[in-house]
């Protein structure tokens, strides 16, 4: 029974590794050099996570979006976030219709399988909130009415962290919600080489195609339970996630929601590397991009300059790592 089920899972993870792969391939038709931040896409997408894409302007935020969208087959909605965006602009509202004589929903671009909001961080406060219920429980409520939303369903939201005037922070509940929070980071000589010579005739955006259909997607996310973790790497992760409660720099740790994430994440990222198992390894991949952005440090941390990605780095380098028994 055991060699059955190792079978399977086998299975399962060959034909998430493959999906991976052709995603992989397919986005970096249009992203140069960035590897590892569509190897992460990929993850939120099998967990049906959201993914915060932050950096400053011009780094490729937004096409990294636009390709991964186009790459799965999926129904996309772009929302550009400004200061005078209502929650109505967002999830839809209730019309009255003359012709009929009854009220109609007229759905918003929140109503779509991936929804890439555009500098999220230029909304109010009130705005941002209306996505809060739609990344967490997948649905929406417009005038005491439930209203399920497609499935798969994932938010690819970008802010830019540097410019701050005529911003509104993202609030921690938020924050929590989002499974990643990635970095592009700027190109090297050699990669920015290649981006002049592969955009010099036309935009290879304009020419992706699907690789992956929604539906695929759904089917592949179901089979990341077949992905094994260990008790010592899951009692890893816990130890990870304690230490950021106790540290003394640290306001507000992470949230057994982040528990939860990192776990997810780290089954995913084991498929996609062709694994029915889950390393140490995959948890320390993850634990920045997972952890950094649901932590608050505390006023003196910040005035002496601290910030939250060191401080996951040192937890990772002071808790043991488990190793396998001889």
């Amino acid at each position: 029974m055991a060699i059955e089920q190792r079978t399977d899972a086998g299975a399962a993870v060959a034909q998430i590794r493959d999906a991976a792969l052709r995603v992989r391939e397919n986005v970096g038709r249009v992203i140069v050099g960035r590897d590892d931040v569509i190897e992460m896409a990929m993850v939120a997408l099998l967990c049906e996570g959201h993914v915060l894409l932050e950096d400053v302007p011009g780094l490729g935020k937004t096409m990294m979006a636009k390709a991964l969208a186009k790459s799965v087959g999926c129904e996309f909605r772009r929302i550009q976030f400004t200061p005078d965006l209502m929650p109505s602009d967002v999830t839809g509202i209730n019309f009255y219709n003359q012709k009929q004589g009854e009220f109609e929903f007229r759905a918003g671009p929140l109503i779509a399988n991936i929804v890439l909001a555009d500098e999220i961080n230029r909304a109010t406060p009130r705005t941002q909130s209306s996505l809060l219920e739609a990344m967490e429980e997948r649905q929406i409520s417009i005038d005491g009415v439930t209203k399920p939303l497609p499935r798969p369903f994932l938010v690819l939201a970008t802010q830019n962290p540097i410019e701050l005037e005529g911003t509104f922070p993202l609030p921690e509940a938020q924050l929590d919600r989002f499974l990643l929070r990635v970095r592009m980071g700027y190109p090297d000589a050699a990669e920015e080489d290649t981006i002049l010579l592969r955009f010099e005739a036309e935009n290879p955006l304009d020419t992706l195609q699907p690789v992956v259909q929604a539906a695929e997607l759904s089917r592949l996310s179901a089979l990341l339970p077949s992905v094994h973790c260990e008790s010592a790497v899951r009692d890893y992760i816990v130890r990870i996630i304690r230490a950021t409660r106790d540290h003394a720099s640290v306001e507000l740790g992470a949230s057994p929601r982040a528990s939860l994430a990192l776990f997810r994440a780290s089954r995913a990222l084991a498929a996609t590397r062709g694994r029915d198992f889950v390393l140490p390894d995959d948890v320390k991949a993850l634990a920045t991009p997972v952890l950094a952005h649901r932590i608050m440090l505390t006023g003196q941390s910040r005035l002496r300059g601290r910030s939250a990605e060191p401080l996951v780095r040192e937890i990772l380098e002071t808790e043991p790592v488990p190793v396998k028994d001889s």
